[in-house]
């Protein structure tokens, strides 16, 4: 295996605050749940703490509060190995996400960005990373910037808001789960990677299916997460010159894997687990 290639990771981090309960509320319905847990989130340090995990050398580019819930953020980073030396502390509070999960592993999820609004990567060089991977929990406009500035950009389109065709078009590889790729439109690009849920992943050609991977068969505990680990396995494979055909694999094989315990960084598998699943499912 090559030594571990420098990945840059652009985007949110948060504080999740979940709470389980039998059966995901209607419109206007309250309903009772258990008690609350802290955990860490959002998109960005999801998917950079998943990809130091997974073997990267990981730098992450985000931002905080300068409060006791952003340096709880960084040390949790900094304990999955991330370079957290390059995250702002800024005047507003720390993100915040209000998860709910059902029996099954569902969830509702409504995030305040909070302190993620106020990055700034002006004074960054992303020129010397092997790769970068970014979301859109951070402002459309620094997004814009990394996909200009950044030598390859997988860009993970989520969650769906409006972005400018054309920053898409200069994404290397874009992201998406099935309901995002139905409010964009993606026909054009020659490099998009949907995500199935349950039923796996495939890789799409200018509208074109190219690869489909069959989800392998799990019971989750919860799902929260797994697309990012989704994310930084597919880019951390590409970062590593794997062809996109062996990282969608890789990429479908640890989004399962991270279903099997509670919270977004509470079950990042290693490099060795998933390539040790892969080689059973495929024997």
């Amino acid at each position: 295996m090559n030594s571990a290639p420098r990945v840059g990771v652009v985007g949110s981090a948060n504080v999740d605050l979940v709470v389980r309960c039998r059966a995901l509320p209607r419109p206007g319905e309250t309903v009772l749940a258990g008690d609350v847990r802290r955990l860490a989130g959002g998109k960005g340090a999801n998917q950079a703490a998943a990809a130091a995990r997974l073997g990267a050398a990981v730098t992450f580019h985000g931002a905080v509060g300068d409060d006791e819930a952003g340096r709880w953020l960084l040390e949790s980073l900094g304990s999955h190995g991330v370079d957290v030396a390059r995250v702002a502390r800024v005047a507003r509070p720390t993100g915040t996400a209000f998860i709910t999960l059902d029996a099954a592993g569902e969830n509702q999820i409504v995030v305040a960005p909070g302190a993620n609004g106020s990055l700034d990567l002006a004074s960054v060089d992303l020129a010397s990373y092997a790769i970068v991977l970014t979301q859109l929990e951070i402002d459309p406009a620094v997004v814009a910037d990394v996909v200009a500035r950044a030598p390859r950009v997988v860009l993970n389109a989520a969650p769906a808001v409006a972005l400018d065709p054309a920053v898409l078009a200069r994404a290397d590889v874009v992201i998406v789960n099935e309901t995002e790729a139905e409010a964009l439109d993606l026909d054009r690009l020659d490099h998009v990677v949907v995500t199935l849920g349950a039923h796996g992943a495939e890789r799409r050609e200018r509208g074109r299916m190219a690869q489909r991977v069959a989800a392998p068969a799990v019971t989750p505990v919860d799902t929260v997460g797994a697309g990012d680990v989704f994310c930084a396995a597919y880019t951390v494979a590409l970062a590593r010159a794997w062809s996109p055909d062996e990282a969608l694999a890789y990429a479908t094989h640890a989004g399962a894997l991270a279903t099997l315990a509670l919270g977004a960084q509470g079950a990042l598998p290693t490099d060795q687990e998933v390539v040790t699943w892969l080689a059973r499912a495929s024997s």
